[in-house]
């Protein structure tokens, strides 16, 4: 995993985001992080990283997962004030609760940069923009991979879960199966443009 601060001020409060696979800040620098220091977590190729120690310093953590982030962040045993899933599940790779199994494998196989392309453009609805994301198509080629020998802790607990009712990534009604729950918010699989501060998300 690799890790980027999007905003770090010496605030006491720090919100942890585990971004979505193949993505970088792009689709979140718009928020204002007011009184909240920001840390993302991204690229899982790697599983390993000491979120722990790098986080020891503040009073209050508060967890923003978002699709398969939903999944690696289970898989830290950190405390949190508050913790939201984004339009992700714990079987985040499941024919009844996450991308189904053969989707996922085809998309592995069938894996090209315009692939790629099709697939963030997916992502989005028709009249939401498009993020330029600074990662190479190796970088996501091979992540799509790794994400599969990841566990999660099925026994991890959201406390707010955002549902999008238009999501063409893991489908509405797969995530609607896992948490038992209708869709609540009217987007596509990054909703983040309908938010202005992270505040709005915990």
């Amino acid at each position: 995993m690799k890790y980027k601060w999007l905003n770090k001020k010496n605030n006491s409060k720090l919100i942890v985001f585990f971004n979505g696979w193949g993505m970088d800040e792009s689709v979140v620098k718009h928020l204002n992080p007011r009184n909240f220091d920001v840390l993302m977590i991204y690229d899982y190729n790697n599983p390993y990283i000491d979120l722990e120690t790098m986080t020891s310093e503040y009073s209050e953590k508060y967890l923003v997962a978002w699709s398969m982030g939903v999944m690696t962040a289970s898989v830290f045993n950190m405390q949190y004030q508050s913790k939201t899933a984004v339009n992700g599940t714990l079987k985040p790779i499941d024919d009844d609760f996450g991308i189904p199994k053969r989707i996922y494998n085809l998309t592995i196989k069938g894996f090209s940069p315009k692939g790629a392309d099709r697939f963030i453009h997916n992502m989005f609805n028709d009249n939401t923009p498009i993020p330029s994301v600074n990662r190479t198509f190796e970088n996501q080629q091979s992540e799509l991979n790794a994400l599969l020998n990841y566990n999660a802790n099925l026994d991890f607990n959201y406390d707010r879960i955002i549902i999008s009712s238009e999501d063409k990534i893991i489908p509405t009604k797969n995530q609607e199966a896992f948490w038992n729950l209708k869709a609540n918010i009217n987007a596509g699989h990054c909703p983040f443009y309908q938010f202005t501060n992270w505040s709005e998300l915990l």
